[in-house]
């Protein structure tokens, strides 16, 4: 098999999760805590922001190796979506499929974001456009006061044997089921 078409193919879970683990081992080993929204925070410090809040002076050189990791993230997926994907269709369950469009989510399943909810045209009406962004305010203020993003914690904090991750993690997958389940289905049809 060539190797493009290997690195093309869903990894199952017994390659993904020890080369997961295999990154976290040495980030551990290294001194270092993996999250991506605490280069917000080098950013900021960057920007200058630390003439204004003594939360921003700090060493951010220090985490430039997070800076770095965001960026190959970044063209990764990029690469990823680019020349590796087959297509941009997301394998869902019927059950699924007709439930969203139940809601109003037009071919569901067709891409990896619905385009009823993630487009221009929808970010122009005021339903969707004030949706995503008090969603993105909640998810701001929710890493902000959880002190972490989900991979910080789930990754890192886990790895690290911290109760607050794992509190914070059971707090993402509660609050999880309940937006899906229960706050979305409202907003969708409202």
């Amino acid at each position: 098999m060539e190797l493009v078409e290997w690195i093309r193919q869903p990894w199952p879970w017994y390659v993904a999760g020890p080369m997961l683990s295999g990154v976290m081992f040495l980030l551990l080993y290294f001194g270092n805590k993996f999250g991506v929204s605490s280069n917000l925070r080098s950013l900021c410090s960057i920007a200058g922001a630390g003439k204004v809040s003594s939360f921003f002076r700090f060493d951010w050189k220090a985490d430039i190796w997070n800076l770095i990791f965001v960026v190959g993230a970044l063209m990764g997926g990029f690469i990823a979506r680019e020349y590796l994907s087959f297509s941009d269709a997301v394998e869902i369950s019927e059950n699924t499929k007709l439930e969203l469009e139940a809601l109003g989510i037009e071919n569901p399943g067709a891409s990896y974001l619905p385009s009823s909810i993630f487009s221009w045209e929808a970010l122009s009406t005021p339903k969707y456009g004030v949706m995503l962004v008090i969603g993105g305010i909640l998810v701001g203020f929710g890493t902000r006061y959880a002190g972490g993003c989900t991979s910080g914690h789930a990754i890192s904090g886990l790895s690290n044997l911290q109760l607050p991750s794992l509190i914070a993690v059971i707090g993402f997958f509660i609050g999880g089921v309940i937006m899906t389940h229960f706050i979305l289905p409202y907003l969708l049809t409202f």
